[in-house]
């Protein structure tokens, strides 16, 4: 599933890189910061997915867990122990950690980092590693105030066609432990396009899942990415077909519609909340917010140093164990911090700021793009409203296309 700043940091910078040195990133270190620990162990791959992950082991994960809070307490160290905003745990399958394990991470997170009051915790977790209301309230002990449930369907024969580990019983199951918990913000994370899916088929799922009343909801198309089994399973002349592209397109406008008469904000291309729910860290990377990843792959971006850690656990080691030497960098100018404005306000419900973006092109958007906009506008695509370039419904189903043109062509 190749999600474009969904519910994780991406895992590679989108530009060219080198090898940092061992030197403070550019940014007054003071700024409030996202942070997001990429926990790389699955008990199994999934068949659509290509984030990093490994199959869980007690061995690797005692290593794993070692120079992670190594990396915090450096990090902690050159930073000056910054101010945090939001912790976001993601994978993989975060709640595979045992909960002692978790315990040490969140006391050295305390201990080296400044937790702000009222902070958004968030930990994926996967129905199948998240069963007992005892390792909820655990959970809510140590902070988390956030669950990110790794639902993808309430279809057994979905879940059986995409290699999730877990049935729609057990997702069932998971949730209502964490409500009998205390977990008043639960978030689903649900594929949809899925092969053989229509969309009365997804508008029963929608019906399903907000009978349950989780306070947000990740709804994302199925994308083939080379070298899943999906991939294969799915490739033309294969035996389980996806649904039309017209069909696909009536399940994202439908279903979107379904979900704000239900009282959820489609507040991003792919995201909806009850109110007052909105995912807080996802929204500050929607909003160009610095960010610090930790843990093989993650990625940050602090001031205009865009970096990635090691993808593998020997090199993540070197890196670490070396002071934070070796991962790979990318110094953002100031067209790419204008490109990426584009991109990820136009992903949003609020849209992109014309008068923010004059201020910082020197340029007026909608005048060096009036063609463009003019069709886009006359197309139903895109609308201008109070100051704000916003994509429509029929706009966002074609999002990518819409704001390569915008951003990136001349």
């Amino acid at each position: 599933m190749g999600r474009i700043y969904g519910e994780d940091v991406p895992v590679r910078p989108a530009f060219p890189t080198g090898t940092a040195k061992a030197e403070k990133p550019a940014g007054d270190g003071s700024k409030d910061l996202l942070l997001y620990i990429h926990v790389p162990f699955c008990r199994s791959r999934c068949h659509y997915c290509t984030f990093h992950s490994q199959s869980f082991n007690q061995v690797t994960f005692t290593w794993y867990h070692k120079l992670l809070l190594q990396e915090i307490e450096l990090w902690g160290k050159r930073l000056n122990r910054p101010k945090l905003r939001t912790i976001y745990f993601g994978g993989g399958t975060p709640s595979l950690i045992p909960l002692q394990q978790m315990d040490m991470i969140m006391k050295a997170l305390d201990k080296h980092f400044t937790l702000g009051p009222g902070m958004e915790n968030t930990l994926e977790a996967n129905p199948d590693s998240a069963q007992d209301v005892s390792y909820f309230r655990a959970l809510l002990s140590m902070g988390f105030n956030r669950l990110s449930l790794g639902m993808q369907s309430l279809s057994d024969a979905d879940l059986h066609l995409m290699g999730r580990p877990h049935s729609a019983a057990m997702t069932l199951a998971s949730f209502e432990a964490a409500r009998q918990a205390g977990f008043g913000n639960i978030g689903v994370d649900l594929i949809w396009g899925l092969p053989g899916q229509r969309l009365k088929g997804w508008i029963d799922q929608l019906t399903a899942v907000t009978n349950m009343r989780p306070e947000h909801i990740s709804a994302y198309n199925l994308t083939l990415e080379e070298d899943t089994v999906m991939h294969k399973m799915c490739s033309e002349g294969g035996d389980f077909p996806l649904p039309p592209e017209r069909e696909q397109g009536r399940m994202f406008i439908y279903g979107a519609e379904y979900l704000e008469s239900m009282g959820y904000m489609h507040y991003e291309v792919s995201n909806f909340a009850r109110m007052g729910f909105i995912s807080r860290h996802n929204s500050g990377y929607w909003d160009g917010s610095d960010y610090l990843g930790l843990g093989p792959s993650a990625v940050s971006t602090i001031g205009r140093r865009r970096f990635s850690n090691p993808l593998y656990m020997d090199e993540y080691d070197a890196y670490v164990r070396g002071g934070l030497v070796g991962a790979e960098y990318e110094t953002l100018t100031d067209e790419d911090r204008l490109k990426e404005m584009v991109m990820l306000s136009l992903r949003t419900s609020k849209g992109l700021d014309l008068k923010e973006f004059r201020k910082r092109a020197g340029f007026d958007l909608v005048k060096r793009r009036e063609r463009l906009i003019t069709a886009l506008h006359r197309e139903n695509l895109v609308r201008i409203s109070h100051g704000f370039l916003r994509l429509t419904k029929n706009g966002m189903l074609v999002s990518n296309v819409i704001i390569r043109r915008l951003a990136f062509e001349e």
